[in-house]
């Protein structure tokens, strides 16, 4: 059996100091946008050192992203960042790292004036009673990014702990960043995502009531059942890393936890309307349709009904950039095509795999 992860302490912010790290804690510190295999080797490395001085591992991160904050200063949205993850999927994976508690602090205009010597003082010290820091290589702190690597080792050697940076993390070569994620999911290189991710791309969240648009469809196409009835999960960033159409694996809908995943049709992004009043008003929308409903699972979610339900969506192949249709015959013809073509390449998916098992056959 797997072992069982322990669930992750979150705080969100430092107002219960005590309930934080009593005991000391191994910290690391950043915005984990994707938590890619650059991430997940620190936070290997963090576990080490943390048994090593028998104390818990911290992550600190921060929302909204710093960029993020400084763009709305500014007025200057260009400056912002496309984000990865939402910021629950970001915790999960810290979870899934084996992340003991993670302090989630607003970056806020209080913090982005914070001098780099009382960044130190007032939240490593006193607050979180750091025994051990691990950073990046590129790693700045405090107001106007003053402080540095050699600045923290300084006041280590000070005030009692220890503070370690870790080179570049790459894959084939290529340097795991999340700039790196980011160019891969904008181009729609899902393969590339994954590599630099160590798992394929996803996004999880509650089932949410969209447009009805589905029903639309379906009353317009006499024969059709239930049309393309979707599932819509909100993405609450404004400027997600990828959009466009996804063929896609949907997990969570059944009720066993090792069933295996549907294979659905996607659109993320904010979904071009035919109608200006669309209940999404323009926010980022993945919705979600199941290219086929199992019998015990239509027992299970009647009409396909699954709302409030946690799903997660992985997406595996980008099949087009978002299109806006002029009409809503247009608009059917579209998602049937695309469910067309995510029918072919999970089919093609398929065939790779079955050949790929007959070869491990015989040369096993």
């Amino acid at each position: 059996m797997p072992a069982t992860i322990a669930p992750m302490k979150i705080l969100r912010g430092l107002w219960n100091r005590d309930a934080a790290a009593p005991h000391g804690c191994a910290l690391t510190i950043g915005n984990f946008d994707g938590v890619h295999r650059g991430h997940q080797a620190m936070l290997a490395l963090l576990q080490n050192e943390a048994r090593h001085r028998g104390v818990p591992t911290c992550a600190l991160t921060f929302e909204p992203h710093p960029r993020d904050f400084f763009a709305a200063v500014h007025r200057k949205p260009e400056l912002a960042p496309a984000r990865i993850a939402t910021l629950r999927d970001k915790l999960l994976e810290l979870e899934r790292c084996g992340v003991d508690q993670c302090v989630v602090l607003p970056f806020n205009a209080r913090l982005a004036a914070l001098p780099p010597q009382a960044f130190i003082d007032d939240i490593l010290v006193k607050a979180l009673g750091v025994k051990y820091v691990l950073v990046g290589d590129d790693f700045r702190f405090g107001a106007q990014r003053a402080g540095d690597y050699a600045l923290l080792d300084s006041a280590g050697q000070r005030l009692g702990f220890d503070v370690a940076r870790m080179q570049s993390y790459e894959v084939h070569g290529i340097r795991v960043s999340s700039s790196a994620v980011r160019e891969a999911l904008a181009a729609g290189d899902m393969d590339r995502t994954a590599a630099l991710l160590g798992r394929p791309y996803s996004i999880s969240g509650h089932v949410v009531h969209g447009r009805q648009l589905g029903r639309q469809l379906a009353e317009s196409r006499p024969g059709a059942g239930d049309g393309f009835r979707t599932l819509n999960l909100r993405f609450a960033h404004w400027k997600p890393a990828a959009s466009g159409i996804f063929a896609v694996h949907v997990h969570g809908l059944h009720p066993d936890p090792d069933a295996p995943p549907l294979n659905g049709v996607a659109n993320l992004g904010i979904r071009p309307s035919l109608d200006p009043d669309d209940v999404n008003g323009g926010r980022v929308l993945l919705e979600t349709h199941c290219l086929d409903w199992p019998a015990e699972l239509a027992a299970h979610l009647p009409q396909g009904e699954a709302y409030g339900k946690i799903i997660r969506v992985e997406l595996l192949h980008k099949l087009h950039d978002e299109l806006k249709y002029p009409s809503l015959d247009a608009l059917t013809q579209g998602i049937a095509k695309d469910c067309d073509d995510a029918r072919a390449f999970f089919a093609s998916l398929h065939a790779q795999t079955r050949r790929q098992t007959t070869r491990d056959r015989i040369q096993g």
